[in-house]
């Protein structure tokens, strides 16, 4: 396979614009932003398994999940060829229901942290929430023809607060509730 990526630097954005969907857009455009974004959660994803987790289970949907964010921003480049369906939505639910069942119910609101590897997917999870906004506002301004991607991303927040839990409860690190009226 021929390299992908031969230079790094092209000079081509330096203007303000970039080449997507065989049009010139301004980098503040909402389809860059939230493609941006994506990009973002992504790496706060890498970050967060970075952080040397142990739980095979949390490594392995993770990765996973970073594989189809890749999917889900050239989805979004190229709309025509959608990727991200309902089956990868379904995943997260197993996922999500699989995890949830090892946890305490939640009686109260936590407050994000309990670990590093706990606040780092907290961070993550922020980010995507602010990704599935910026995709609602794309969608407002023009239709996408996968509505699932909106789904994927709200489905994916939930499986990162889950694992945020996991990651405190295994290190024995006491989550701490939200005190409202505090």
């Amino acid at each position: 396979m021929p390299y992908r990526l031969t230079k790094i630097y092209t000079r081509k954005g330096d203007d303000g614009y970039t080449s997507l969907r065989d049009e010139r857009l301004p980098k503040d455009d909402l389809l860059v932003e939230a493609i941006g974004t994506i990009d973002e959660l992504n790496a706060n994803i890498g970050f967060t398994l970075a952080l040397s987790i142990e739980n095979t289970d949390i490594i392995n949907a993770l990765t996973q999940i970073q594989h189809d964010l890749f999917d889900l921003g050239g989805e979004l480049h190229l709309p025509q060829h959608p990727i991200i369906h309902a089956d990868k939505v379904k995943q997260l639910e197993t996922t999500l229901d699989q995890w949830n069942s090892t946890l305490a119910p939640l009686k109260e609101f936590i407050l994000p942290g309990g670990n590093l590897k706990a606040a780092a997917c907290h961070m993550a999870r922020t980010v995507c929430r602010r990704a599935e906004r910026t995709l609602v506002k794309l969608h407002r301004q023009t239709p996408l023809s996968n509505t699932e991607i909106l789904r994927y991303l709200n489905r994916l927040s939930d499986v990162l607060f889950v694992a945020a839990r996991m990651l405190a409860k295994e290190s024995n690190a006491k989550e701490v509730l939200w005190e409202h009226e505090r």
